[in-house]
């Protein structure tokens, strides 16, 4: 399988459902992830088309994507909730050599952008994305403007977002995930920020079901390709149904209440 088979199939005619799961390495017990074999279950029964996860939980759990459309990505970058002030800055704990032996077919990283150690992850992220190419490996990148020294240019009303989006690409990322700002006509600039698929996040977990998918169906319309959205569907009351609604709306451009009612949210 070459690289752009494995991107097909991360990311099917350009659009994707992307869930990350690796919050444990960086914080646990954590809400909706103490059983994990149980939501990558759910997750792969509503047709998800990526988990995004640490690499031990790539190989443990792996098998269970087996004879399904949902595949797995390895995700390098790692910090800790005890790290004091040096909790920003994410390290790289692998390499892209060892993601298909694992169960993984793409790799992923982190930079934090703005953060005192962005320059250290920026030389991070170029590297796993050279590895990535030699190995014909998809390539994400996860570029969150929100360190401290972040030095939002006037009139930027993604809040350096857009920025962020591009970085990933010029880095040589293939699809990068983003914020949504809260507006279609601000995140029209993220997603046209670069010539990849822009995935949207979903933030903090609320169960909200219509507030999810209303900011998921938003998004799509202002150019999103999909979602890469954690806590709002792994610890959701219902984790199955809210992702099946999640594919529904990416990959069948669903109504928000179509949706809702197929999935019986």
């Amino acid at each position: 399988m070459d690289k752009a088979t494995r991107l097909n199939s991360l990311l099917p005619n350009g659009r994707g459902v992307w869930i990350p799961i690796d919050h444990g390495a960086s914080d646990f017990p954590v809400e909706g992830l103490t059983d994990t074999e149980h939501v990558i279950s759910a997750l792969v029964r509503a047709g998800v088309d990526a988990i995004v996860a640490q690499k031990g939980v790539v190989s443990h759990y792996s098998h269970l994507c087996e004879g399904s459309t949902t595949d797995m990505v390895v995700h390098f970058s790692v910090s800790t909730r005890h790290a004091g002030p040096d909790a920003a800055n994410k390290v790289i704990v692998g390499n892209a050599d060892e993601v298909l032996k694992r169960g993984g077919i793409g790799v992923s990283c982190q930079v934090n952008m703005g953060s005192p150690n962005e320059a250290s992850m920026v030389e991070r992220m170029g590297k796993m994305s050279r590895d990535a190419l030699h190995h014909d490996l998809p390539m994400f990148g996860m570029v969150y403007a929100r360190g401290e020294h972040l030095s939002i240019m006037e009139g930027d009303d993604t809040n350096a977002n857009a920025h962020a989006v591009r970085l990933a690409f010029e880095l040589g990322c293939d699809a990068a995930k983003t914020t949504w700002t809260g507006s279609q006509d601000s995140f029209r600039k993220i997603s046209s920020a670069a010539p990849i698929p822009v995935l949207v996040a979903g933030g903090p977990a609320t169960g909200n079901s219509l507030e999810i998918l209303t900011m998921v169906r938003q998004a799509l319309d202002a150019g999103a390709s999909g979602i890469c959205m954690g806590r709002q569907v792994f610890a959701h009351p219902n984790v199955e149904a809210i992702a099946r609604a999640l594919v529904m709306l990416v990959h069948e451009d669903s109504t928000v209440q179509n949706a809702m009612v197929s999935c019986g949210l």
